[in-house]
Protein backbone atom coordinates (compact mmCIF):
# COMPACT_ATOMS: atom_id res chain seq x y z
CA UNK A 1 0.00 0.00 0.00
CA UNK A 2 1.44 3.32 -0.87
CA UNK A 3 2.83 5.69 1.53
CA UNK A 4 3.30 9.24 1.39
CA UNK A 5 6.21 11.35 3.46
CA UNK A 6 6.13 8.43 6.17
CA UNK A 7 2.20 8.40 6.24
CA UNK A 8 -0.52 6.63 4.92
CA UNK A 9 -1.85 7.28 1.17
CA UNK A 10 -5.45 7.93 2.90
CA UNK A 11 -6.84 8.26 -0.83
CA UNK A 12 -5.39 5.08 -1.82
CA UNK A 13 -6.84 3.28 1.01
CA UNK A 14 -10.48 4.25 0.74
CA UNK A 15 -10.87 2.97 -2.49
CA UNK A 16 -10.46 -0.37 -0.62
CA UNK A 17 -13.48 0.48 1.28
CA UNK A 18 -16.11 -0.15 -0.15
CA UNK A 19 -18.83 1.43 2.17
CA UNK A 20 -16.51 4.76 2.21
CA UNK A 21 -18.09 4.97 -1.75
CA UNK A 22 -21.78 5.98 0.21
CA UNK A 23 -22.69 9.37 0.56
CA UNK A 24 -24.90 10.07 4.36
CA UNK A 25 -27.68 13.35 4.03
CA UNK A 26 -25.78 14.55 1.07
CA UNK A 27 -22.19 14.09 2.06
CA UNK A 28 -19.31 12.47 1.51
CA UNK A 29 -19.09 9.77 4.48
CA UNK A 30 -16.49 10.65 7.60
CA UNK A 31 -17.13 7.34 9.62
CA UNK A 32 -15.39 8.17 12.83
CA UNK A 33 -16.40 5.28 15.13
CA UNK A 34 -13.98 2.96 14.53
CA UNK A 35 -13.66 2.14 18.30
CA UNK A 36 -16.70 0.95 18.09
CA UNK A 37 -16.21 -1.00 15.51
CA UNK A 38 -13.78 -0.54 12.22
CA UNK A 39 -15.10 -1.27 8.53
CA UNK A 40 -14.16 -3.95 6.50
CA UNK A 41 -11.64 -3.54 3.25
CA UNK A 42 -13.02 -5.60 0.21
CA UNK A 43 -10.44 -8.03 0.56
CA UNK A 44 -11.91 -9.51 3.85
CA UNK A 45 -15.41 -9.47 2.75
CA UNK A 46 -14.43 -11.28 -0.41
CA UNK A 47 -12.13 -13.62 1.25
CA UNK A 48 -15.13 -15.04 3.63
CA UNK A 49 -17.16 -14.68 0.77
CA UNK A 50 -14.88 -17.14 -1.23
CA UNK A 51 -14.80 -19.82 1.68
CA UNK A 52 -18.57 -20.00 1.68
CA UNK A 53 -19.00 -20.80 -2.18
CA UNK A 54 -15.93 -23.02 -2.36
CA UNK A 55 -15.06 -24.67 0.57
CA UNK A 56 -18.01 -24.32 3.43
CA UNK A 57 -17.87 -27.40 6.01
CA UNK A 58 -17.67 -27.97 9.84
CA UNK A 59 -13.64 -28.30 11.36
CA UNK A 60 -11.97 -30.81 12.94
CA UNK A 61 -15.20 -33.52 11.84
CA UNK A 62 -14.69 -34.30 8.19
CA UNK A 63 -12.69 -36.36 5.84
CA UNK A 64 -13.44 -34.82 2.79
CA UNK A 65 -12.13 -32.59 0.96
CA UNK A 66 -13.52 -29.49 1.49
CA UNK A 67 -14.00 -30.46 5.44
CA UNK A 68 -10.34 -30.93 5.36
CA UNK A 69 -9.78 -27.79 3.62
CA UNK A 70 -11.94 -25.41 5.65
CA UNK A 71 -10.05 -27.13 8.66
CA UNK A 72 -6.62 -25.83 7.42
CA UNK A 73 -7.92 -22.72 6.60
CA UNK A 74 -9.49 -22.31 10.56
CA UNK A 75 -5.85 -23.61 11.89
CA UNK A 76 -3.69 -21.67 9.63
CA UNK A 77 -6.01 -18.23 10.87
CA UNK A 78 -5.30 -19.51 14.22
CA UNK A 79 -0.85 -19.22 13.28
CA UNK A 80 -1.28 -15.87 11.26
CA UNK A 81 -3.02 -14.18 14.51
CA UNK A 82 -0.49 -16.07 16.70
CA UNK A 83 2.74 -14.33 14.24
CA UNK A 84 0.70 -10.97 14.04
CA UNK A 85 0.96 -10.90 18.04
CA UNK A 86 4.81 -12.34 18.80
CA UNK A 87 3.42 -15.32 20.28
CA UNK A 88 5.86 -17.99 21.20
CA UNK A 89 3.69 -21.48 19.86
CA UNK A 90 0.42 -19.48 17.86
CA UNK A 91 -1.11 -23.08 17.41
CA UNK A 92 -1.13 -23.21 21.26
CA UNK A 93 -1.62 -19.95 22.84
CA UNK A 94 -4.49 -18.53 20.15
CA UNK A 95 -7.81 -19.14 21.66
CA UNK A 96 -10.95 -17.61 19.26
CA UNK A 97 -13.73 -16.37 20.94
CA UNK A 98 -16.95 -14.12 19.92
CA UNK A 99 -15.77 -10.99 20.68
CA UNK A 100 -13.14 -9.64 23.49
CA UNK A 101 -16.01 -9.47 25.95
CA UNK A 102 -16.32 -13.41 25.79
CA UNK A 103 -12.55 -13.75 25.43
CA UNK A 104 -12.45 -12.00 29.46
CA UNK A 105 -15.46 -13.98 30.43
CA UNK A 106 -13.44 -17.33 29.64
CA UNK A 107 -10.53 -15.84 31.34
CA UNK A 108 -12.47 -14.92 34.49
CA UNK A 109 -14.54 -17.88 34.78
CA UNK A 110 -11.64 -20.33 33.88
CA UNK A 111 -8.75 -18.97 35.16
CA UNK A 112 -10.37 -17.00 37.95
CA UNK A 113 -12.51 -19.97 38.60
CA UNK A 114 -9.42 -22.13 39.12
CA UNK A 115 -7.15 -19.76 40.65
CA UNK A 116 -8.78 -17.65 42.91
CA UNK A 117 -10.62 -17.41 46.04
CA UNK A 118 -12.04 -15.47 48.94
CA UNK A 119 -9.75 -12.84 49.67
CA UNK A 120 -7.28 -12.98 46.61
CA UNK A 121 -7.07 -9.44 44.97
CA UNK A 122 -7.34 -8.63 41.34
CA UNK A 123 -6.17 -5.36 40.44
CA UNK A 124 -8.78 -3.11 37.42
CA UNK A 125 -7.88 0.71 36.42
CA UNK A 126 -10.94 3.37 36.88
CA UNK A 127 -11.10 3.66 32.64
CA UNK A 128 -11.75 -0.01 32.25
CA UNK A 129 -14.57 -0.90 29.93
CA UNK A 130 -17.34 -3.10 31.68
CA UNK A 131 -16.06 -5.84 29.47
CA UNK A 132 -13.07 -5.80 32.06
CA UNK A 133 -14.70 -5.28 35.30
CA UNK A 134 -18.10 -7.06 35.33
CA UNK A 135 -16.75 -10.73 34.93
CA UNK A 136 -14.75 -9.84 37.61
CA UNK A 137 -17.61 -8.40 39.56
CA UNK A 138 -19.34 -11.27 39.24
CA UNK A 139 -16.46 -13.40 40.20
CA UNK A 140 -15.97 -11.28 43.33
CA UNK A 141 -19.70 -12.27 44.33
CA UNK A 142 -19.45 -15.96 43.64
CA UNK A 143 -15.94 -16.37 44.81
CA UNK A 144 -15.21 -13.56 47.17
CA UNK A 145 -12.51 -12.06 45.64
CA UNK A 146 -11.01 -8.57 46.28
CA UNK A 147 -10.95 -5.80 43.53
CA UNK A 148 -8.51 -2.56 44.23
CA UNK A 149 -8.74 0.06 41.59
CA UNK A 150 -6.01 2.42 40.20
CA UNK A 151 -6.83 5.76 39.64
CA UNK A 152 -5.70 8.89 36.84
CA UNK A 153 -3.66 11.57 36.85
CA UNK A 154 -5.13 15.22 36.19
CA UNK A 155 -3.91 14.24 32.72
CA UNK A 156 -5.96 11.38 32.89
CA UNK A 157 -3.25 9.49 32.22
CA UNK A 158 -2.75 6.27 34.63
CA UNK A 159 -1.88 6.60 38.40
CA UNK A 160 1.40 4.58 38.59
CA UNK A 161 1.76 6.02 42.20
CA UNK A 162 -0.05 3.58 44.35
CA UNK A 163 0.94 0.61 41.93
CA UNK A 164 2.92 -1.15 44.14
CA UNK A 165 0.11 -0.93 46.79
CA UNK A 166 -1.98 -2.15 45.23
CA UNK A 167 -0.31 -5.08 43.43
CA UNK A 168 1.03 -5.94 46.71
CA UNK A 169 -0.27 -9.78 47.09
CA UNK A 170 -2.38 -9.67 44.15
CA UNK A 171 -2.56 -12.18 41.56
CA UNK A 172 -3.85 -10.42 38.33
CA UNK A 173 -3.39 -6.79 36.85
CA UNK A 174 -6.23 -6.46 34.14
CA UNK A 175 -5.77 -3.58 32.88
CA UNK A 176 -6.54 -1.99 29.36
CA UNK A 177 -3.61 -0.91 26.72
CA UNK A 178 -5.62 1.77 25.60
CA UNK A 179 -9.08 3.80 26.80
CA UNK A 180 -11.70 3.90 24.52
CA UNK A 181 -12.86 6.68 25.89
CA UNK A 182 -10.05 8.93 26.63
CA UNK A 183 -7.20 7.40 24.07
CA UNK A 184 -4.69 6.97 27.03
CA UNK A 185 -2.00 4.41 26.06
CA UNK A 186 -0.68 2.47 28.98
CA UNK A 187 2.59 0.99 29.82
CA UNK A 188 1.96 -1.95 29.31
CA UNK A 189 5.74 -3.31 29.06
CA UNK A 190 6.40 -1.96 32.48
CA UNK A 191 3.24 -2.67 34.02
CA UNK A 192 3.50 -6.29 33.28
CA UNK A 193 7.38 -6.26 34.75
CA UNK A 194 5.30 -4.79 38.08
CA UNK A 195 2.72 -7.33 38.14
CA UNK A 196 5.45 -9.95 37.59
CA UNK A 197 7.77 -8.63 40.47
CA UNK A 198 4.77 -8.76 42.52
CA UNK A 199 4.09 -12.24 42.06
CA UNK A 200 0.90 -11.69 39.68
CA UNK A 201 -0.26 -12.08 36.29
CA UNK A 202 -1.06 -9.82 34.14
CA UNK A 203 -4.03 -9.24 31.76
CA UNK A 204 -4.51 -6.85 28.42
CA UNK A 205 -7.49 -5.41 27.14
CA UNK A 206 -6.12 -4.94 23.62
CA UNK A 207 -9.27 -4.07 21.57
CA UNK A 208 -8.30 -0.91 21.01
CA UNK A 209 -4.78 -1.25 20.88
CA UNK A 210 -4.07 -4.61 18.72
CA UNK A 211 -5.70 -2.85 15.78
CA UNK A 212 -3.34 0.44 16.48
CA UNK A 213 -0.40 -0.32 17.82
CA UNK A 214 2.70 -3.06 17.46
CA UNK A 215 2.07 -5.88 19.70
CA UNK A 216 4.37 -8.43 20.86
CA UNK A 217 3.52 -10.42 23.67
CA UNK A 218 6.62 -12.12 24.23
CA UNK A 219 8.70 -8.29 24.55
CA UNK A 220 5.70 -7.15 26.78
CA UNK A 221 6.28 -9.71 28.71
CA UNK A 222 2.06 -10.47 28.75
CA UNK A 223 0.20 -13.39 30.12
CA UNK A 224 -3.26 -12.96 28.65
CA UNK A 225 -3.93 -10.64 26.06
CA UNK A 226 -7.76 -10.29 24.74
CA UNK A 227 -9.16 -8.41 21.49
CA UNK A 228 -11.79 -8.36 18.87
CA UNK A 229 -11.61 -8.83 14.85
CA UNK A 230 -14.35 -6.15 14.17
CA UNK A 231 -12.35 -3.20 15.92
CA UNK A 232 -9.23 -4.46 13.10
CA UNK A 233 -10.84 -4.29 10.04
CA UNK A 234 -12.59 -8.16 10.07
CA UNK A 235 -15.91 -9.27 11.10
CA UNK A 236 -17.79 -9.34 13.75
CA UNK A 237 -18.29 -12.74 15.70
CA UNK A 238 -14.74 -13.57 16.51
CA UNK A 239 -12.52 -12.21 19.43
CA UNK A 240 -9.00 -13.42 20.33
CA UNK A 241 -7.83 -14.57 24.06
CA UNK A 242 -4.24 -15.14 23.76
CA UNK A 243 -2.41 -16.92 26.48
CA UNK A 244 1.03 -18.62 27.41
CA UNK A 245 0.69 -22.15 26.30
CA UNK A 246 1.23 -23.47 29.98
CA UNK A 247 -1.41 -20.75 31.17
CA UNK A 248 -4.13 -22.17 28.97
CA UNK A 249 -2.92 -26.11 29.30
CA UNK A 250 -3.65 -25.47 32.69
CA UNK A 251 -6.92 -23.97 32.73
CA UNK A 252 -10.61 -25.93 32.59
CA UNK A 253 -12.71 -25.57 30.24
CA UNK A 254 -15.52 -22.37 29.77
CA UNK A 255 -18.35 -24.43 27.29
CA UNK A 256 -19.27 -27.48 27.45
CA UNK A 257 -20.05 -29.86 24.11
CA UNK A 258 -18.95 -30.71 21.14
CA UNK A 259 -15.56 -30.02 19.99
CA UNK A 260 -13.65 -29.40 23.33
CA UNK A 261 -13.35 -32.97 24.37
CA UNK A 262 -11.39 -35.86 23.92
CA UNK A 263 -13.81 -38.65 25.90
CA UNK A 264 -17.03 -38.57 27.09
CA UNK A 265 -18.58 -41.43 29.87
CA UNK A 266 -21.74 -41.27 31.74
CA UNK A 267 -19.61 -40.69 34.65
CA UNK A 268 -17.08 -38.19 33.21
CA UNK A 269 -15.65 -36.59 30.08
CA UNK A 270 -11.85 -35.43 29.54
CA UNK A 271 -11.35 -32.08 27.78
CA UNK A 272 -9.31 -31.57 24.66
CA UNK A 273 -6.17 -29.85 24.69
CA UNK A 274 -5.89 -26.00 24.83
CA UNK A 275 -6.83 -24.08 22.60
CA UNK A 276 -9.57 -26.59 21.18
CA UNK A 277 -10.94 -27.10 24.67
CA UNK A 278 -12.07 -23.33 25.04
CA UNK A 279 -13.88 -23.42 21.35
CA UNK A 280 -17.20 -25.91 21.95
CA UNK A 281 -19.55 -25.79 19.44
CA UNK A 282 -19.27 -25.04 15.54
CA UNK A 283 -16.64 -22.44 16.19
CA UNK A 284 -16.68 -19.01 14.18
CA UNK A 285 -15.12 -20.46 10.96
CA UNK A 286 -15.78 -17.82 7.86
CA UNK A 287 -15.25 -15.22 10.81
CA UNK A 288 -11.98 -16.66 11.23
CA UNK A 289 -10.76 -16.64 7.54
CA UNK A 290 -11.96 -12.90 7.37
CA UNK A 291 -9.68 -12.21 10.75
CA UNK A 292 -6.73 -13.77 9.00
CA UNK A 293 -6.92 -11.74 6.01
CA UNK A 294 -7.78 -8.72 7.99
CA UNK A 295 -4.20 -9.37 9.48
CA UNK A 296 -2.77 -9.95 6.57
CA UNK A 297 -3.95 -6.00 5.10
CA UNK A 298 -2.63 -4.33 8.27
CA UNK A 299 0.53 -6.33 7.46
CA UNK A 300 0.68 -5.17 4.10
CA UNK A 301 0.51 -1.26 5.07
CA UNK A 302 2.58 -2.23 8.14
CA UNK A 303 1.42 -1.20 11.80
CA UNK A 304 4.39 0.94 12.26
CA UNK A 305 2.67 3.29 9.83
CA UNK A 306 -0.91 2.69 10.90
CA UNK A 307 0.67 4.26 14.08
CA UNK A 308 2.49 6.83 12.56
CA UNK A 309 -0.46 8.13 10.66
CA UNK A 310 -2.81 7.93 13.52
CA UNK A 311 -0.50 10.06 15.96
CA UNK A 312 -0.07 13.21 12.89
CA UNK A 313 -4.25 12.49 12.59
CA UNK A 314 -4.55 12.64 15.77
CA UNK A 315 -2.22 15.98 16.92
CA UNK A 316 -4.11 17.84 14.28
CA UNK A 317 -7.57 17.42 15.43
CA UNK A 318 -6.42 18.17 19.22
CA UNK A 319 -5.28 21.23 17.40
CA UNK A 320 -8.10 21.91 15.14
CA UNK A 321 -10.71 21.17 18.52
CA UNK A 322 -9.14 24.28 20.64
CA UNK A 323 -10.67 26.77 18.97
CA UNK A 324 -14.33 25.49 18.80
CA UNK A 325 -17.18 26.53 20.69
CA UNK A 326 -15.04 29.59 22.36
CA UNK A 327 -13.87 27.20 25.43
CA UNK A 328 -17.34 25.49 25.77
CA UNK A 329 -16.11 22.27 24.39
CA UNK A 330 -13.88 19.65 26.19
CA UNK A 331 -11.73 16.62 24.56
CA UNK A 332 -11.34 14.51 27.69
CA UNK A 333 -8.22 13.08 27.48
CA UNK A 334 -3.90 13.27 27.60
CA UNK A 335 -2.61 16.16 25.29
CA UNK A 336 -1.07 15.18 21.94
CA UNK A 337 1.71 12.40 21.88
CA UNK A 338 3.19 9.04 21.90
CA UNK A 339 0.71 7.87 24.89
CA UNK A 340 -2.37 9.04 23.35
CA UNK A 341 -4.58 7.00 20.66
CA UNK A 342 -6.89 8.13 18.03
CA UNK A 343 -10.04 8.97 20.67
CA UNK A 344 -11.53 11.61 20.91
CA UNK A 345 -14.29 12.09 23.61
CA UNK A 346 -16.13 15.07 23.12
CA UNK A 347 -18.06 17.27 25.25
CA UNK A 348 -20.08 20.57 24.62
CA UNK A 349 -21.42 22.48 27.39
CA UNK A 350 -24.85 21.93 27.85
CA UNK A 351 -25.51 20.05 24.79
CA UNK A 352 -26.31 16.23 25.25
CA UNK A 353 -23.83 13.53 23.53
CA UNK A 354 -26.82 12.43 21.65
CA UNK A 355 -27.73 15.59 20.18
CA UNK A 356 -24.29 16.52 19.13
CA UNK A 357 -24.12 13.37 17.51
CA UNK A 358 -27.42 13.78 15.49
CA UNK A 359 -26.11 17.07 14.32
CA UNK A 360 -22.77 15.72 13.36
CA UNK A 361 -24.87 12.61 11.35
CA UNK A 362 -26.73 15.76 9.10
CA UNK A 363 -23.12 16.55 7.88
CA UNK A 364 -22.10 12.89 7.31
CA UNK A 365 -20.38 12.41 10.11
CA UNK A 366 -20.17 9.11 12.13
CA UNK A 367 -19.43 9.73 15.75
CA UNK A 368 -20.58 7.32 18.75
CA UNK A 369 -22.65 9.28 21.61
CA UNK A 370 -23.43 7.48 25.15
CA UNK A 371 -20.87 6.02 28.04
CA UNK A 372 -19.19 3.66 26.02
CA UNK A 373 -19.15 1.07 28.64
CA UNK A 374 -17.42 3.01 30.88
CA UNK A 375 -19.77 4.27 33.86
CA UNK A 376 -17.26 3.90 36.47
CA UNK A 377 -14.89 6.39 34.21
CA UNK A 378 -17.88 8.44 33.14
CA UNK A 379 -18.74 9.13 37.10
CA UNK A 380 -14.87 9.83 37.58
CA UNK A 381 -15.43 12.77 34.64
CA UNK A 382 -18.24 14.02 35.90
CA UNK A 383 -20.05 13.66 32.34
CA UNK A 384 -22.59 11.43 31.73
CA UNK A 385 -21.92 10.48 28.20
CA UNK A 386 -19.47 11.90 25.54
CA UNK A 387 -19.32 12.06 21.92
CA UNK A 388 -16.43 10.09 20.60
CA UNK A 389 -15.07 10.35 17.33
CA UNK A 390 -12.36 7.09 17.07
CA UNK A 391 -10.04 6.80 14.00
CA UNK A 392 -8.95 4.57 11.69
CA UNK A 393 -6.31 3.60 9.11
CA UNK A 394 -9.07 5.31 6.30
CA UNK A 395 -9.43 8.73 8.27
CA UNK A 396 -7.75 11.79 6.98
CA UNK A 397 -7.94 15.19 7.96
CA UNK A 398 -10.70 16.23 5.78
CA UNK A 399 -12.87 14.10 8.10
CA UNK A 400 -11.20 15.79 11.37
CA UNK A 401 -12.18 19.28 9.23
CA UNK A 402 -15.69 17.66 8.73
CA UNK A 403 -16.09 17.03 12.12
CA UNK A 404 -14.95 20.58 13.19
CA UNK A 405 -17.31 22.03 10.63
CA UNK A 406 -20.34 19.86 12.46
CA UNK A 407 -19.08 21.12 15.77
CA UNK A 408 -19.13 24.55 14.77
CA UNK A 409 -22.87 23.96 13.30
CA UNK A 410 -23.62 22.07 16.83
CA UNK A 411 -22.82 25.28 18.81
CA UNK A 412 -24.19 27.61 16.67
CA UNK A 413 -27.48 25.49 17.04
CA UNK A 414 -27.61 25.15 20.70
CA UNK A 415 -25.92 28.31 21.56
Amino acid sequence: MATVSGTLDVNAIRRDFPLLERQSHGHRLSYLDSGASSLPPHAVVEAMATYYETTHANVHRGVYETAEEATRLYEDARRTVGRFLGASHPTREIAFTKNTTEAINLLAHSWGGANLGEGDVVVLSIMEHHANIVPWQMLAAAKGIELRWLGLTDELRLDLDGLDEALDGAKLLSITAMSNVLGTINPIGDLARAAHDAGALIHVDGAQAVPHLPTDVVASELDFLSFSGHKMLGPTGIGVLYGKAELLAAMPPFLGGGGMILDVRTDRFTAAEAPQRFEAGTPPIAEAVGLAEAVRYIDSIGITSIRAHELELTSYALDALDGVANGHLTVHGPPAGPDRGGVLSITLDDVHAHDVAQILDSVGVCVRPGHHCAKPLMRHLGVQATARASFGLYNGTDDVDALVEGLEQATTLFG
